[in-house]
């Protein structure tokens, strides 16, 4: 007999009543009933039957087999969406908007005040900005939605724009965001702490950096040929190193952590999948803030 091939009820002796002799629903021993659970056998009446694709199944059979059923996800574990880009279109967005703010309607102020702005006592008498301290770390956050011209936010856009919905769409939306901030915290805090003496600094290219990083994680994970992304990685390096102005540092810091991040989010093994990527999560964020304590020690916050 098949699984879900219908099966006779549990046989049961007869009714000392008189009755016809069928048992009674497990759920409804006056109801009789000559029908059975697919699944498990047991006496269903008409008010417990659940059809199903070869007979029926009983109440306890259905739960069951709902809750067996795996809710699908993306090749890392995240949530499966129909739109796998609606992150990234939210940071372009933002991105965009704070630009405008910052260069046209707030200016100079808005840029100021979240800029990744730090200065230690040997210049002014006292720390200022990220040196500071606590009070000041937003900063490293902030200052990765700031932009110092149209030129700057356009290339950056375009960049994520591009690169963002694959990897959003592999990694899913919580798990690409955590990618994207924590690329762009680590790189704004691998320039504090190597120039935190005296630096303003402003851009998305850490976090931007960080999706290249694990585009490339992702790319070699699936077999894709790493050419493309390897010649625009190489090519926007070449630029980082070149022209004047660039903080190369905040760069290698979101590509760097891009990178790992990516690394213990992809290649978790997937009985423990979770606990690796929460950890991975954790402990870059970790190394985040030791730099950044490191950095406020040496400049005096």
């Amino acid at each position: 007999m098949l699984p879900d091939e219908p099966r006779p009820p549990a046989d049961r002796p007869p009714r000392a009543d008189g009755g016809s002799g069928l048992p009674g629903c497990y759920r409804h021993p006056d109801q009789e009933t000559g029908i059975g659970c697919s699944r498990c056998g047991r006496p269903i009446c008409p008010q417990c039957m659940v059809s199903a694709s070869v007979g029926f199944h009983c109440p306890e059979c259905v739960s069951g087999g709902h809750r067996e059923v795996r809710r699908a996800t993306t090749r890392f574990g995240g949530q499966l969406t129909a739109d796998g880009g609606l992150v990234t279109r939210i940071l372009v967005g933002i991105n965009l908007v704070v630009f405008v703010l910052a260069a046209y309607v707030l200016t100079p102020w808005l840029a100021e005040d979240l800029s990744l702005f730090s200065v230690g006592p040997q210049i002014t008498g006292f720390p200022y900005g990220v040196a500071a301290g606590p009070d000041q770390w937003y900063r490293l956050l902030t200052a990765a939605f700031l932009h110092t011209a149209p030129w700057h936010v356009a290339t950056n856009m375009v960049v994520l724009w591009v690169m963002g919905p694959p990897l959003e769409a592999a990694l899913g939306r919580l798990r690409y965001l955590a990618l994207y901030l924590l690329s762009g915290l680590a790189g704004s805090a691998f320039a504090f702490l190597v120039a935190g003496g005296f630096m303003n600094s402003l851009g998305a290219s850490g976090a931007v950096f960080g999706v290249f990083g694990a585009t490339a994680v992702m790319y070699r994970r699936t077999r894709t040929p790493l050419g493309p992304v390897a010649a625009l990685l190489v090519f926007n390096l070449i630029v980082t190193f070149s022209v004047p102005g660039i903080d190369w540092r905040a760069h290698m810091g979101g590509l760097v952590a891009g990178t790992l991040t990516a690394i213990g989010l992809m290649y978790a093994p997937r009985e423990h999948r979770k606990a690796v990527q929460g950890l991975t999560l954790a402990g870059m964020l970790a190394v985040v803030l030791v730099m950044v304590l490191v950095g406020t020690a040496r400049y005096g916050g």
